[in-house]
């Protein structure tokens, strides 16, 4: 049998796979000189903008989903399956991680204008990340699905490590090594329980076969309705057997969003690698750990939402307390930004835990894709300011709006959005969507849990926003030995403040017309 490949569907990960290569063969032959550094940056970026490109050629083209690695049905159960489809959750998510992208690219170069750092190597491992990323999204079956969230994750911690000669670098990336091989064992086992009782690898097959909608190939039977007497029979004990699967799958993405209890590694890796390894871990790995989660739980297990529908409004609550509970007590910016994504990933969570059939993802979807936006830029300007304060402690943002008041601005702008305060209506309108899915699915007690998280969240937000403001002058005169007395100019850090604009004005574009986010992110 020989499969046809539909290339215009996977053009976007080509592409990225592409300059990946092309990346790693500029950095072998180009000589060693100071302008090769921005060069091979400039690539990399090009490679990510050529890739969004085809996402919206996709977009665009309207039609029908586009669909490749397809199993004609003789070989497969009846209406065979494809494992790669580009449909709207598809171009949703990838066009997401990739204008994400092109804010951690430019991060990057200015991360590595520093020295220290093996250029061709840091981008070759970006791209690789990315091609995970966007790959993910469209994986349809389990065993795609496992290696694209196994691409996202690997490169991530060789590029924590990058930071040769950093001891709290080399600690954040065995961390987070532990953590991905341990999560990724955690769900190949909870993999192999599913594909053992569905008997296919296929997510929509998968969700027939546990749904009692079709009997599993190769059982015994015909018909959907020999499915609950044979397959999954209680004499059997296969029920159990589902939900233990179930539940080790869901464990498995929790480690990969950093969800309660899995969240321990999340502080630590965030403060140890280079922010902007910290900024992709917040929003493109947890965008694809998100894309995978859904997947799965819309697409493959349906039927078995009683099974995990309690778990994840259990996760949710969990997530969102701790993180905001933990965040009240950083000192470090990185360190607070890195507890406030994991509270929102528990308000991401939140509607799959109450409508997991199509509008519930929707939600999690407009979410994350506002919060992508306002997190990236408050990463930026964190970043900015870590160039003059080596510690980047909070106090060093005191009287920032004196010393660099479009910086100031900027953050403040981002962090009122996290907060869903005005004028960062994008947040304010991302909560209403989240309040609005849990109280029509009746999960009342976990509004009230939510509700409360966000009072709780205004607190470090508002906080950290007000001292900005504060002169140095009105808190004794100077502040503590260290801290930042200047930021630095656009023209020394060009890259990093055009990530800081990308990212600023995103989140002014959601925050003024949000339904943009809202008429796009209708998950079917």
């Amino acid at each position: 049998m020989i499969q046809e490949i539909d290339y215009f569907a996977i053009a976007p990960p080509l592409t990225l796979a592409l300059f990946a290569g092309l990346v790693l063969v500029l950095d072998a032959f180009l000589p060693a000189r100071p302008r090769v550094r921005p060069a091979l940056g400039l690539v990399t970026l090009a490679g990510v903008l050529v890739a969004l490109g085809f996402v919206v050629a996709q977009a665009v083209r309207g039609g029908s989903a586009l669909s490749t690695f397809c199993v004609p049905p003789g070989l497969n159960a009846p209406g065979g399956g494809c494992s790669y489809v580009v449909d709207r959750f598809t171009l949703i998510l990838a066009g997401l991680v990739l204008v994400a992208a092109v804010v951690v690219v430019l991060m990057s170069m200015t991360e590595l204008a520093r020295g220290g750092i093996p250029v061709g190597e840091w981008h070759f491992l970006l791209l690789c990340t990315l091609v995970g990323a966007v790959i993910l999204p469209a994986s349809r079956d389990l065993i795609m699905l496992v290696v694209a969230l196994e691409l996202v994750s690997l490169p991530v911690f060789a590029l924590t490590a990058l930071k040769r000669y950093d001891g709290r670098s080399s600690e954040a990336a065995v961390k987070l090594f532990l953590v991905s091989v341990v999560s990724t064992a955690v769900m190949l086992f909870g993999v192999s329980l599913l594909y053992g009782i569905g008997g296919s690898v296929f997510l929509d097959r998968l969700g027939a076969v546990l749904g009692g909608e079709a009997a599993a190939p190769g059982r015994p039977g015909a018909g959907a309705s020999v499915l609950g007497a044979s397959v999954l029979g209680a004499e059997h004990g296969l029920p159990g057997v589902v939900t233990v699967g179930v539940v080790l799958v869901v464990a498995g993405f929790a480690f990969k969003i950093a969800a309660v209890p899995f969240h321990a590694w999340a502080a630590d890796v965030y403060q140890g690698a280079p922010i902007p390894v910290a900024a992709l871990l917040s929003v493109i790995s947890k965008a694809a750990g998100f894309a995978g989660l859904i997947l799965v739980l819309v697409t493959a297990l349906p039927g078995q939402a009683g099974a995990w529908v309690p778990i994840v409004a259990i996760l949710s609550a969990l997530t969102m307390t701790a993180g905001n509970l933990l965040a009240m007590r950083q000192r470090s910016a990185v360190r607070l930004l890195a507890w406030s994504s994991v509270a929102q990933s528990g308000y991401i969570l939140a509607p799959l835990a109450v409508a997991p059939a199509g509008t519930g993802a929707g939600a999690s979807v407009a979410y994350l894709v506002m919060y992508a936006a306002m997190n990236l830029g408050a990463f930026a300007v964190v970043m900015l300011v870590s160039r003059v304060a080596r510690r980047n402690e909070l106090d060093d943002y005191r009287g920032l709006a004196f010393r660099s008041p479009v910086a100031a601005l900027a953050l403040a702008f981002c962090l009122l959005c996290l907060a869903g305060l005005p004028p960062g209506l994008a947040g304010l309108f991302a909560k209403i969507v989240v309040f609005r899915e849990i109280v029509d699915g009746g999960a009342g007690w976990l509004a009230v849990v939510m509700a409360v998280n966000t009072v709780i969240g205004l607190y470090y937000y508002v906080a950290w926003t007000a001292r900005l403001f504060v002169p140095v002058t009105a808190i004794g005169g100077a502040v503590r030995e260290g801290a930042a007395q200047a930021v630095v100019a656009p023209r020394s850090a060009p890259a990093v403040w055009a990530a800081i604009g990308v990212a600023v004005a995103v989140a002014v574009l959601f925050s003024a017309a949000p339904q943009l986010v809202l008429d796009l992110t209708t998950v079917t």
